[in-house]
This record gives C-alpha cells, structure tokens and sequence, in this order.
C-alpha cells in the first residue's frame, strides 16, 4: 500500500539563493511588497525629466497657390490675346487692349464729372442705373416673396396663378418696356417697371417651391401644437424656405442687371446704357468696351455679395 505525502510550503527547508525567488518560510507578497517600495524609492530619487512636444513642420502649400493663381491668369491672358488678335485682323476698327487700358485711365480718372444732363461721369451713369435696379428689385422682392410663400402654402393659390406665372414669365422683359411708356408716360418709371417685371418671377417660383418643399412632418407637428399661420410662418416656414429665397433673390438680381442696361439704351437719360447707346453715337468704340467690363465688374460684384449673404444666413456653402 503506498501512501501519499504531503507538504505544505512551510514544511520545506529554506535554500540558499542569490537569486531574487523568495525564501520558503516568508510570504511571496511581502518580498513583492518589498520591492515595489524599493522601485518607487529608486523612482523618486531620480526624477524623469520631461518630454517636449515635437512640433511638425507643415510645409508650404505652393499647389494651392498655384491653383488658386495660375487658372484665372491663364484665362485672362487667353482673353487679352483673342482681343488683339480680334483687333489687328479688323485693322483697328476694335481697339486693341493697349489703347482701351489708356482709354480707361483718362475715363476712371475723373469719373463723377457733369457736365450737363447728357455729358456725365461713368460713375453717375452707374450710380443712376444702380438706383433704378434697387428701385425695381425692391418692389418686386416686397411683392413676390410674400406672393410665392402664399402660392406655395396654398394648394388652392398654386392652382389658381400658375397658369398666368407659366404664361407671362416667358416673355422678354423689353417687351413690357412700351406698356410702361404707355402707362406711365416717362422713361425713368417705365425703366423701374421693367426690372420690377422681370425680377419678380425667379422670387415667386423659387419662394413657392421651397415651401412645397418643407417636410410635411413639421406641418404635422404645427397642426398638432394648433399653431396659428404666424407661428408656422416664423417658426416653420421661413427657416426652411430661406436658402430657396436666396436663390430667388440671386437671380433676380442678375436679371435686372442685365435688363438695366437694354431698357436705358431705349429710354435715355442717365444710366450705364444710355453711356454705351451715347458712345455709340459718337463712334467712340473703346468707351464701349470700357463699358462692357464696368457692367461685367458691377454684376460680380452684386453676384458675390449676395453669396457671401446666402452663405451667411444658410449654413452652408453656396457654389456659384
């Protein structure tokens, strides 16, 4: 029969060692005990110094500006070559860029002259078909708006003018120009009511659409909370409809730029179209295209201003 024998740690007999495996007869947590203690003592007897933060280098983003640069020179040298060569095949009936650049120096040199109600500067020739613009626009924006928020939160208003809307947008905005001759009987009313015709549709239809466009689960929500039309106009509405009325805005603004300048050739009196109908009058070529680029300037500038407003009040970035 053979028996089995135990031992408990205890029992055995200690060994001599150098190495750091605790002696039998002690506990193997005080040994750890131990020299933890020690390590924290070697720890704080020599202190870690700190790290410094490496700071990348982050080099220079030439492609960017290259891109940024780089594109819009090479299209303007592109135009500048097309116009002189424009010019020396007509013989110089075009004047070439040389001779507008030193044109435009002696017209911007002194720009707010007058001389009398037909012989002014080119600046108050800009500043009346501006006023016009504003004039016109501001009326069609205190109608169409409101007119396309109602057209959109109406089934029965959509129903109703969309069909004189489809109708009447199509047609030119110069052809309302002899009914405003008509009705108003002077050339500066019947100009304002051309732009006000004419930027007033892009306001309506977008203004509408984006009210069509409003979830109906808000709707929901405000027949729900039995909201009156004010609330759901303030709170609902116009927050959702404002990137669409920007838009509407835009284009209306653009519009009436361009139509500015037509309904000033068949009016008269002052504005930046009559200048161009006047110096074509006089034969005077380059002030017409010292003209084209002073329209082309304006309406970017009016272009760029309203996109900066767009991406102010939309939370998001505007494309152009």
């Amino acid at each position: 029969m053979v028996s089995a024998v135990f031992h408990t740690p205890f029992d055995e007999a200690p060994v001599a060692s150098s190495s750091p495996i605790p002696s039998a007869g002690k506990p193997a947590i005080n040994t750890i005990a131990t020299g933890a203690d020690a390590v924290g003592a070697k720890a704080k007897k020599e202190p870690v110094p700190a790290s410094q933060p490496t700071v990348a280098k982050v080099p220079f983003d030439w492609h960017g500006v290259w891109m940024a640069v780089l594109p819009p020179l090479l299209g303007l040298g592109l135009l500048i070559g097309l116009w002189e060569l424009v010019s020396v095949s007509t013989g110089k009936s075009i004047p070439s860029p040389a001779e507008t650049f030193r044109q435009a120096l002696d017209v911007f040199s002194d720009p707010f002259y007058s001389k009398g109600p037909n012989d002014q500067g080119v600046g108050w020739n800009v500043l009346s078909s501006l006023k016009r613009v504003a004039i016109g626009f501001g009326m069609a924006a205190a109608v169409g708006i409101p007119a396309g928020f109602m057209i959109g939160r109406f089934t029965f208003l959509s129903r109703m003018f969309n069909p004189l809307i489809s109708l009447l947008r199509p047609v030119s905005p110069l052809a309302w120009l002899p009914i405003g001759l008509l009705v108003f009987k002077g050339a500066n009313p019947a100009a304002i009511w051309t732009i006000f015709i004419c930027s007033i549709w892009p306001m309506i239809i977008n203004t509408a659409v984006g009210v069509q466009r409003v979830p109906q689960d808000y709707m929901n929500v405000a027949r729900v909370l039995n909201l009156s039309e004010w609330k759901i106009f303030t709170k609902i509405l116009f927050p959702a409809v404002l990137p669409y009325m920007l838009t509407g805005v835009r284009l209306a603004v653009g519009t009436a730029w361009l139509v500015i300048v037509a309904a000033e050739m068949l009016t008269g009196g002052v504005g930046i179209g009559f200048w161009v109908w006047d110096e074509w009058n006089n034969l005077n070529v380059t002030n017409i295209i010292i003209a084209i680029f002073v329209i082309g300037m304006v309406g970017l500038v009016l272009e760029f201003a309203l996109i900066k407003l767009a991406t102010a009040f939309t939370f998001e970035e505007v494309k152009t």
